[in-house]
């Protein structure tokens, strides 16, 4: 990490234009079904990523112009979802990598306080200087930090109130989601999947950051002898909190080594797919796997989304449900309960040598796999919308290669136990030559009622919006905001940020005095999208549409 402060730092403007009015538990709640307020990453605890203002419809959306874009960062990560909270102005909370956080009047683009966290020079990543976003409760903003800690912050002044480490960041231990608050409790989770760590999930304290529980991701009787050491399954996205049964549904990573399972026999459980704790203990509930023993990276990363008195019925069934979308290509929709699968969807892109034996490297043999290691849906969060009863998805559909080896454990080192290519000699016979795309599924039928390939030169990454009116906005990798439409899959709107990848994922709110629905995304390309051939940026546009 290069050019980070040596301590801590809060740059005060004007403060005294942010309302004091502290967020309750109740008011993140209600958040889902209030259209001026996006008070948590996925816009409610369910993480549906839907916002109920209804300015915004398929008929008008094509009227959508940009009100304001700000530079907010470093030219590093893009990767976040902002939040807004209501008042006299809207003040929204915007972070990026490595590390920044905002807090900007909504009306006039002004920055009111900004933090930058003093990230030490010798942390170990994966996968670029991620920061996703920020959670709030009461008088704080809660932000990951990528030595592996959460830092609070005073909402109305920017200033740091506490800071609690989770975990060695010299071990290989980074954090990056946007952490979530219930119950007087900061979730938060692990991230080092390519450095042999041990994933964990675990609980801190609101008011004071001290540490309430912690749960290994995989249990020591699951794993072969010394192996759960270098498990990984770490746990790398925000959970999502069931707040009437107090369980938390959380995404959990690749096993370790990512490619040598030689090291690791059996199915590895607990490791890809789908964690369910109770809240307040931390206690293990179940686990649904999407990959077992798996060797391609097929980490399940993406947030998952809770949909409640939900009718499958042709399983004869009705009640809660959880739904993944994976690395797999393949959507999943599993009883709340108790994580039994009812459903798993057609798959959203190709599936083309899936889940071969990936050749030693000794071998001289190749073998193009797809999805490759970056999926399908790897992080990227997914959205749903009740009144059309779809989810929204964004996958690649790009094929990779990888080759095993062993190799020894060093701490702080990676432990991938192998090689991942992205330039192969030719694609595997039937590939289609479409990179990525954006579709729907039914999660109920598991049909995919439409997807619109995406062509570029690079990876499509970041998250979905859907309006309840029926519109789906998302970016793309050749820097295109998109409106579809949520039924058919038909493109409303289209704007052109400039040629630089888009990796944010976009949210929305509904302003009273000025009588505009506006829709914010952050502009820049990070993890893979690195690779692309437009380099960074770190804008923030806004776009808006008068009632």
């Amino acid at each position: 990490m290069l050019g980070s402060p040596e301590e801590s730092v809060t740059h005060q403007h004007d403060t005294d234009r942010i309302p004091r009015r502290d967020i309750t538990e109740q008011d993140i709640i209600d958040s889902a079904d209030d259209p001026e307020a996006w008070l948590t990453y996925g816009g409610n605890y369910e993480q549906h990523r839907l916002t109920t203002a209804d300015v915004i419809t398929p008929e008008n959306v094509g009227d959508l112009e940009l009100e304001y874009e700000l530079h907010v960062g470093a030219e590093s990560s893009m990767e976040g979802t902002p939040l807004v909270v209501p008042g006299d102005p809207p003040v929204m909370y915007q972070s990026n990598g490595p590390n920044h956080v905002k807090a900007i009047d909504t009306r006039s683009g002004d920055v009111l306080w900004s933090y930058t966290y003093a990230v030490p020079s010798d942390v170990v990543l994966c996968c670029d200087d991620n920061n996703r976003g920020v959670a709030i409760l009461g008088d704080k903003v809660y932000m990951t930090t990528l030595d592996s800690g959460v830092v609070a912050l005073n909402r109305y002044t920017g200033e740091e109130e506490w800071y609690t480490s989770t975990a060695d960041h010299e071990s290989g231990y980074s954090a990056t989601w946007a952490p979530v608050v219930y119950d007087g409790k900061v979730y938060t989770g692990s991230a080092g999947g390519e450095y042999g760590v041990r994933g964990f999930h675990m609980a801190l304290d609101a008011e004071t950051g001290d540490e309430v529980w912690r749960t290994w991701t995989s249990p020591d009787e699951e794993w072969v002898g010394d192996s759960i050491e270098q498990s990984c399954a770490t746990n790398w996205m925000t959970a999502t909190i069931d707040t009437e049964n107090e369980k938390l549904y959380m995404p959990v990573g690749n096993p370790g080594p990512d490619f040598d399972g030689s090291v690791r026999p059996g199915p590895n459980r607990n490791s890809a797919g789908t964690l369910c704790l109770d809240m307040q203990t931390g206690e293990r509930e179940w686990f649904h796997q999407e990959s077992p023993h798996d060797v391609w990276d097929y980490d399940s990363a993406a947030p998952r989304m809770l949909i409640r008195d939900f009718e499958v019925e042709h399983r004869d069934y009705e009640d809660d449900v959880v739904i993944s979308l994976g690395k797999t290509a393949w959507s999943y929709t599993v009883e709340a309960d108790t994580g039994k699968l009812l459903n798993r969807s057609e798959p959203g892109v190709q599936q083309l040598n899936m889940f071969r034996m990936i050749p030693h490297i000794d071998e001289g043999r190749r073998m193009p796999f797809m999805p490759g290691a970056m999926g399908g849906n790897d992080w990227q969060p997914p959205a749903y919308n009740p009144e059309l009863g779809l989810a929204y998805f964004k996958m690649n559909n790009s094929p990779q290669e990888a080759w095993w080896r062993f190799e020894e454990y060093e701490e702080g080192k990676k432990y991938w136990g192998g090689i991942l290519e992205d330039e192969i000699d030719q694609p595997p016979e039937g590939y289609n030559d479409h990179i990525s795309a954006v579709g729907a599924v039914d999660p109920e039928t598991g049909q995919l009622v439409w997807r619109d390939w995406i062509d570029s030169d690079a990876y499509i990454w970041g998250g979905m919006l859907t309006t309840e009116t029926g519109v789906v906005f998302s970016g793309t990798q050749n820097g295109d905001v998109i409106a579809w439409d949520g039924e058919s899959g038909d493109r409303l709107w289209e704007y052109s940020t400039g040629d630089t990848a888009i990796s944010g994922s976009p949210m929305s709110w509904y302003d009273p005095e000025t009588e505009k629905q506006y829709v914010a995304i952050q502009i820049g390309g990070s993890g893979w999208l690195r690779r692309g051939t437009a380099g960074r940026d770190d804008r923030l546009c806004v776009f808006s549409l008068e009632a």
